[in-house]
């Protein structure tokens, strides 16, 4: 029920099953096994999913590079099948250069992404050496059947502007948050390894599959913790619907196929808005592929969620007592980078009116949009229901209200600067001063004494944007405390 502004996620899924869809048929027809095809669609799947590079050729790009990280991991995985303590030191090793490799961007994540789910699902087919020239041969054919849907048959990002995908708060060292995730990964992923397979000598990688996806799109300490239970939560509710839908099918073809369907719709129509409801679709699927598989029984869905367990409980441990990263410290970085980012966004559009045909505030809007949706996460557990800091959860909502509002503001003083027939008024150059003052104020750190916001005339829409988001930033360092939203 979230909304979906121009049906978005509605055309992300939709492709996504077309995409998914053609890549399973295209494995059928090149005569590959369930085993081949089950590896192509999730090569499909995760090229699909993953890669969010802010342009069409840089998704192409990082498309292309799939393979070339994908397959030695595969080959690793597939040769240390009989090696157990080969075969676990490396996956842990993929684990650690996997987050890593999210500082080098949304390219770095997605590579990062799909070289563990390579390694993950020659663990679920139990992959062996004689297998892997039909799993390349599938998995170069999804890739190439998953990027024709993509980038030519529905390549609808080709008229949209580029999304601006925020970078990760900067730092060096252990003082990267990417480098210091990276030790919490492969410390949680270690505690599931090795706890997993005290649980069973067989599944025990759904345990460091479930810590690893707790650590994908977090930052923080609480973000995680978040995470963790949102995780659970849609495991345990995709298991009790599996009991009911799954388990009775038997793994009948037709109507199998007809819910995986389902269920890679609703992994990707969900995925931007609710966790707990894709981790539901993602339980569900699974129990439907082992139900084709012919190995699903209720004793293995109650497996299920005790190695989820265990991993959720990894990432725990490790985001708690391995350089935890604080909320409020990330918390803070997103929200100046905001504020900033408010700034840049009044300035182009001051410029645009004054005449500027260089000036392009509408690419600040998008920047700002994608920015507050990061802030949005990392105050998530603050404004969680089970946080019980009342005082926090009441700052923390504040300044989500506020920021939206300058974000209206932005977006109406955008759109009036598109507006060709627009003029100039002398009032803007000190408006956007105040504005920039209220912004320097909140970034630095500094208290300042408010200034007097002056009321526009009502027929000057321009200035009334610029007033109302002067009142929004004046007001926001009451929450702020001129410190951070997370304290």
């Amino acid at each position: 029920m979230a909304p979906d502004p121009g049906r978005a996620r509605l055309r992300f899924a939709a492709r996504a099953v077309l995409g998914i869809g053609l890549a399973v048929v295209a494995c059928g027809l090149a005569g590959h096994s369930l085993v081949g095809a089950v590896t192509g669609g999730l090569a499909a799947l995760l090229a699909l999913f993953t890669v969010t590079d802010s342009t069409v050729r840089g998704q192409a790009v990082t498309t292309a590079l799939l393979p070339l990280v994908g397959l030695p991991v595969l080959a690793a995985a597939a040769g240390l099948h009989d090696h157990p303590l080969a075969r676990d030191l490396t996956f842990l090793a993929v684990v650690g250069a996997g987050v890593y490799a999210r500082r080098w961007g949304p390219r770095g994540h997605s590579l990062g992404v799909f070289a563990f789910m390579t390694f993950f699902v020659a663990q679920f087919l139990q992959a062996t050496p004689p297998q892997l020239p039909e799993l390349y041969a599938a998995v170069l054919l999804s890739l190439l059947v998953a990027s024709a849907v993509r980038f030519g048959l529905w390549c609808y990002e080709r008229r949209l502007p580029p999304a601006a995908v925020p970078a990760p708060p900067d730092g060096t060292g252990l003082a990267r948050v990417t480098t210091r995730q990276a030790v919490q990964a492969t410390a949680g992923a270690a505690f599931a390894l090795v706890i997993g397979q005290l649980v069973s000598g067989e599944r025990w990688y759904w345990a460091v599959g479930a810590a690893w996806w707790i650590f994908v799109n977090t930052t923080s300490r609480g973000e995680t913790l978040v995470r963790g239970f949102r995780r659970v939560l849609g495991t345990v509710i995709g298991i009790a619907l599996g009991l009911l839908i799954a388990v009775p099918l038997q793994g009948a073809p037709v109507p199998s196929t007809a819910l995986l369907t389902a269920c890679v719709f609703g992994i990707f129509y969900t995925a931007a808005v609710s966790y707990t409801w894709m981790m539901l679709c993602v339980t569900i699927l699974a129990e439907l592929l082992y139900g084709l598989l012919g190995v699903l029984d209720p004793a293995l869905l109650a497996l299920r969620l005790a190695e989820t367990g265990v991993g959720a409980l990894g990432a725990v441990l490790a985001v708690l007592f391995v350089l935890p990263v604080t909320t409020h410290a990330v918390t803070d970085a997103w929200i100046q980078r905001a504020l900033r980012c408010v700034h840049a966004a009044t300035a182009e559009a001051a410029a645009r009116l004054a005449g500027s045909t260089t000036a392009d505030p509408a690419s600040r809007v998008t920047e700002l949009e994608q920015l507050l949706a990061r802030v949005r996460l990392s105050v998530a557990p603050l404004v969680h229901p089970l946080n019980p800091m009342r005082g926090r959860k009441r700052r923390a909502r504040r300044v989500l209200t506020l920021l939206d509002d300058c974000a209206r503001e932005i977006r109406g003083l955008a759109a009036v600067a598109a507006d060709p027939v627009a003029s100039h008024d002398a009032r803007l150059a000190a408006a956007c001063w105040r504005v920039e003052a209220a912004v320097e104020a909140l970034t630095s750190g500094t208290h300042t004494t408010p200034l007097t916001p002056q009321q526009p005339p009502a027929t000057d829409p321009a200035l009334t944007h610029l007033h109302s988001l002067e009142q929004a930033l004046t007001e926001l360092a009451t929450p702020l405390g001129l410190q951070g939203a997370g304290r």
